[in-house]
């Protein structure tokens, strides 16, 4: 009998698209193999009254989707403005005088209130098919802000109406990676999708997710970061805001990582790091990008990035 494999994913179209991507991969190269897509609704799906930062609990989105954790190359990690139909060809820079944006990421608010003063920003909840409705159709939105990533796989690039770059709005740790999470226990699951792996995307977000750890950061607080690859050197810029962006520390640290070429068999101990396991790269990769996420993290730590950030999970928590 042909052997089965089930894929959960959320239900959004967004989802499916990103689940429909991985899959068509592996019955490329697993043509003796089923997989079958199973659809569910997580704990984010289900309560949009509340703002994610509200809610109070990690993995909403992952929670209930027991698959774990791998790598596919990554798109583009930044941010995009969308903007209403009356206000296509305006800037964040150039919108009117308290022109509201849309969007529920404490990250995004932080850095484009400090950058953009004459705007106000609401939170905004709901899938990308519902947001963008939202913004249409509705006269309560200027414009709001969504991952570049979800957008083009959406097919809706067309609507990209600004990109902010990094000196404007630093992104969320992993944001444009596609993950696919296994049970840690599944290891001939794991060594099946391992083959999915992008060297430098896995590099990258071992870094980003090193960092996001060893600070202790999380949806409650304003985290963000940037990394990029380059002659043999990772560099890591990550930072710290307050709720409203008024305090905010900000650093880069590089290490030399080659970019590796995927082993055959990887190391006997399986090292898992920052929940991404990667037997097919090599340990000693795996292990600079961490250090340099935590070398990082305990850089901004020690000039006083702590007290940023429990100030801004106190006062997330008293809104």
């Amino acid at each position: 009998m042909m052997r089965v494999i089930r894929v959960g994913t959320r239900k959004s179209q967004l989802a499916r698209i990103q689940t429909d991507t991985v899959v068509a991969m592996l019955k490329t190269l697993y043509p003796g193999i089923q997989f079958e897509i199973i659809a569910m609704s997580t704990t984010g799906d289900k309560i949009l009254d509340t703002a994610l930062s509200k809610i109070g609990e990690k993995s909403l989105f992952t929670k209930e989707l027991e698959n774990a954790l791998e790598k596919n190359e990554r798109e583009n990690p930044c941010d995009a403005v969308v903007f209403h139909p009356k206000f296509i060809g305006k800037t964040l820079e150039t919108l009117p005088e308290k022109s509201a944006v849309g969007t529920s990421s404490l990250r995004r608010v932080a850095q484009l209130q400090r950058k953009f003063p004459h705007l106000e920003f609401k939170s905004i909840r709901g899938n990308l098919n519902t947001r963008l409705r939202k913004l249409d159709e509705l006269q309560e939105f200027s414009a709001i802000i969504l991952a570049v990533a979800g957008l083009q796989r959406m097919g809706w690039q067309n609507r990209v109406g600004q990109i902010l770059h990094p000196e404007e709005c630093m992104y969320a740790v992993g944001q444009g990676a596609l993950a696919v999470e296994v049970r840690a226990k599944d290891q001939d699951i794991l060594d099946l999708v391992g083959v999915l792996h992008d060297p430098e995307t896995l590099l990258r977000c071992i870094a980003e997710r090193a960092f996001l750890r060893h600070l202790e950061g999380g949806c409650s607080v304003p985290v963000a970061v940037h990394t990029v690859m380059k002659d043999g050197q990772l560099y890591l810029t990550g930072g710290v805001w307050s709720l409203d962006g008024s305090d905010s520390m900000q650093e880069t640290m590089q290490a030399t990582i080659q970019v590796p070429v995927q082993q055959e068999d990887g190391p006997e101990d399986d090292p898992q790091l920052v929940g991404i396991t990667a037997r097919n790269i090599p340990r000693g990769a795996q292990l600079a990008a961490e250090n340099l996420g935590i070398s990082l993290a305990s850089l901004l730590l020690n000039k006083g990035a702590k007290n940023i950030l429990d100030v801004a999970r106190q006062l997330n928590d008293v809104r």
